[in-house]
């Protein structure tokens, strides 16, 4: 039995689901968010609780169970509360900034840096700091690692954008004579 796929859903009052044959539509105070349904799970809705169950016990059966829940989960999570990640940025002359609804940023290049935010996806700034929000966990994890690649942060002094929750390993410069 999945351990994540058996874990009922608890949907809070001001959310509804609607269960069709291809696709569930959760909508909540944020927004409206949809998630494939897969063939071979069931999702069932009774008093404030969504479960999902398997079909049989094949193996696809057995992936798609904790799948469903979890993206289902998120769907819920993501109208009600919505879900962000907070980007640092460290170097001696880099800066960012908005210039209407692009980043600007300066990173070491000899041209600045733009990056244009999907649909649904809000970026804002505080001095060195970039937090990506959204209500959909995939669109801003994938926002926040666009943003992360224009300049990965390298190991001997930090230089770069990170992840505010991530540990650079740092290594050892050169050895002096």
């Amino acid at each position: 039995m999945s351990r994540i796929g058996k874990l009922p859903i608890q949907v809070p009052s001001g959310v509804t689901i609607t269960v069709d044959s291809d696709v569930i539509k959760v909508t909540g105070a944020k927004g409206e968010l949809t998630v494939p349904h897969l063939s071979d799970v069931t999702v069932s809705l009774e008093d404030g609780v969504a479960t999902v169950t398997r079909n049989n016990e094949e193996r696809i059966a057995r992936a798609q169970h904790g799948l469903q829940r979890s993206l289902l989960n998120n769907a819920v999570e993501g109208v009600t509360k919505g879900f962000e990640k907070k980007l640092e940025v460290n170097g001696v002359g880099f800066r960012v900034a908005m210039s209407g609804p692009d980043l600007e940023m300066a990173l070491g290049f000899s041209h600045p840096v733009k990056y244009k935010a999907p649909a649904g996806i809000t970026i804002t700034t505080d001095k060195m700091n970039i937090t990506v929000s959204g209500i959909d966990k995939q669109q801003v994890g994938q926002a926040a690692a666009e943003i992360r690649a224009l300049k990965k942060p390298e190991p001997y002094k930090g230089k770069g954008i990170k992840y505010a929750d991530e540990q650079i390993l740092r290594k050892a410069g050169k050895a002096g004579k």
